[in-house]
């Protein structure tokens, strides 16, 4: 079979959205409207953001695939631009010195990583989330299920973006642990079934970093936990 993230052997109702999207061409972003679609993905969601530059996107994936590598591409790019946008507020807002050096960590890494995912789902013929005037816009897919509830929410970057000091600190490191961990619920599905090889080497790879991240953070909050 040949690959999902390299568009051909899509489910055929997938095929035929993206074929009408695309006209011949990579398919766009549709605005956020609710609607579900018949590729099994549901409307575009978007979450502002705090500036930053759009990554570039990286090359196709090789190798063979599955629609949970898509999921897995798809939902972890989320992720990472959420933890982006979240980082992007570190140096105005916090004040802690370990918040800002954790920060600029994960931003650096998963910059890498966002633009790799980007490129296998836009290599396969599906619309990456991306930053778009200020906002992360893309589509969340239903075989996704209840990951995207660890996910932060607009009102939450809202209220973070407000919050000065230590108490932008306490909020920032508890976002962001929530989302590292839901990051890892998402990673470990892929590695259990996920096909591709370059999406299962991406997933250990974030396992094996966010875990002693998470440690980090929880005992940086215990810190300065008031």
């Amino acid at each position: 079979m040949t690959p999902i993230l390299r568009m051909v052997g899509l489910p055929a109702a997938l095929v035929a959205t993206l074929a009408v999207a695309s006209c011949g061409g990579a398919p766009s972003i549709p605005a956020a409207t609710g609607a579900p679609s018949a590729s099994g993905m549901t409307s575009a969601t978007a979450i502002p953001t705090a500036g930053g530059t759009q990554s570039p996107i990286g090359p196709p994936a090789s190798g063979a695939s599955n629609l949970d590598d898509v999921t897995f591409a798809n939902t972890m790019t989320f992720y990472h631009l959420y933890e982006e946008a979240m980082a992007n507020l570190v140096p105005k807002n916090a004040k802690d010195a370990k918040v800002k050096a954790l920060a600029t960590t994960i931003k650096k890494v998963q910059a890498t990583e966002i633009a790799r995912m980007s490129g296998w789902l836009v290599g396969g013929g599906i619309p990456a989330p991306v930053v778009q005037n200020g906002e992360i816009i893309g589509h969340t897919m239903a075989t996704m299920g209840g990951q995207t509830k660890a996910m932060v929410t607009k009102p939450e970057i809202a209220a973070l973006g407000k919050a000065k000091g230590l108490g932008f600190d306490r909020m920032w490191l508890t976002l962001m642990i929530r989302q590292h961990e839901g990051a890892a619920v998402t990673a470990k599905a892929e590695l259990a079934k996920g096909l591709n090889a370059e999406a299962k080497q991406v997933a250990q790879t974030i396992v094996d970093r966010q875990a002693p991240e998470i440690t980090t953070m929880k005992s940086i909050l215990a810190g300065i936990a008031g």
